[in-house]
Parts: structure tokens; C-alpha cells; sequence
């Protein structure tokens, strides 16, 4: 989970706003095929519980260093939620897909609320998502997948700003028929961002 993100976190009407940013997300269907779960500080323990289970199951020679580790992480963030989504049966008229790109949809809106109220806030996943003892602890349904934790709080120290790519590197144009694909234009260079509040990382629990 980030280090840089600390107490205070937000709570009562702006953590509300931040949840709230959440169901601006496109939802083909109406089927709201994503949730989320706070995890409160009185739960953290059986977190990194559930983290230390996850290591072992991946490598049962990890010492107590590394499981220390492993459980420190679930105590990082002020706020923290996971974000569930629902795939559905594998001949739902919705593939999976699209429910994956609605919940990335209501992350980001509750990334740049978070933003928009001066915290800063992060998204981490890693192999520990899929391990039993975690979607035993978060009761998760044979359909649901974990997708990622959501941190949100204080900035303790900004992250160096870093080259964006220009819209040349990921916007091409389908020409007339027989015409092929075109890359865009370059007419611009990657922009340096300001450092950055929000930020994405991955992490492996």
C-alpha cells in the first residue's frame, strides 16, 4: 500500500463526495457491476492477516521479515476500499469486459474527486487479490473479482513529475475504405505533469 498517503483522510461529507463521484461511471445495462468495501482501522489486522496468508501461499519459506512486510501493508492508508468487480456468468449478455471498464470508469471519477479535495490517493493490486484467505475474508461470490485497493489521504511527500505520452503515441484514424490506419500527428511532445497528488501503483501484497 503507498507510503506516501497518511492521516488525516477524508471523512463524513467528503468521503461521501468521493463515494458519490463513483456513480458517474458508464454502466451499460444498469447493472452496477462494481462495489466497493471500506476497510476500517479495526479491520486492518485481519488484513494483513489475510496478506500474510497470501505470501506464505505463495512461497511457504518466507521468513518473519517478509511477512512483517506483508502485513504492514495493510495498515498504510488512512482510507482504504477495495474495489470488487461482479464478471457475471460467461454467457451474461454484458461480457466482462465492459463491467471491467465501468468500475475503471467510477475509480477514476473517485480518483479525481479525491484529487479535487486535496488528498492524495492511489490504486495497488497484485497476485495477493486472487489468494483465498483474501476473498474468503471479503466474502466475495464465485463471479466477483478483487480489482484493486483504493488509498486515499494526506500527501507526505509528491512523486517526481514524469513524461506523459503524446496523443501521436495512442490515437490513430481509420481512412476510407482500403485506406488503412493513420497515426495521428504529432504535432505535439509529451507534456511533464506537475507532480502529482493522484497517482496509480502496483503493488504485490
Amino acid at each position: 500500500m503507498p507510503r506516501r498517503l497518511a492521516a488525516p483522510g477524508p471523512g463524513g461529507a467528503q468521503l461521501q463526495a468521493i463515494l458519490e463521484a463513483a456513480r458517474h461511471a458508464p454502466d451499460h445495462g444498469c447493472l452496477l457491476p462494481w462495489r466497493f468495501i471500506l476497510v476500517p482501522q479495526d479491520a486492518r489486522a485481519a488484513l494483513g492477516q489475510a496478506f500474510v496468508q497470501a505470501l506464505l501461499q505463495r512461497d511457504p519459506q518466507a521468513g518473519p521479515d517478509e511477512q512483517a512486510r506483508a502485513r504492514d501493508k495493510a495498515g498504510r492508508a488512512p482510507v482504504l476500499l477495495l474495489a470488487v468487480v461482479d464478471e457475471g456468468a460467461a454467457d451474461a449478455p454484458i461480457a466482462a469486459p465492459e463491467r471491467w471498464l465501468s468500475a475503471g470508469c467510477a475509480l477514476h471519477g473517485m480518483l479525481l474527486m479525491a484529487t479535487a479535495l486535496g488528498y492524495g490517493s492511489a490504486l495497488t493490486s497484485g497476485r495477493a487479490l486472487a489468494a483465498p484467505a483474501l476473498r474468503a475474508l471479503f466474502a466475495l461470490a464465485p463471479y466477483e473479482r478483487a480489482a484493486c485497493f483504493l488509498s486515499i489521504g494526506t500527501v507526505l511527500s509528491r512523486k517526481p513529475a514524469r513524461q506523459r505520452p503524446a496523443p501521436a503515441r495512442y490515437v490513430t484514424t481509420l481512412m476510407a475504405p482500403g485506406g488503412g490506419v493513420h497515426p495521428w500527428p504529432e504535432h505535439d511532445r509529451a507534456i511533464p505533469d506537475k507532480p502529482s497528488d493522484s497517482h496509480s501503483e502496483v503493488t504485490t501484497p
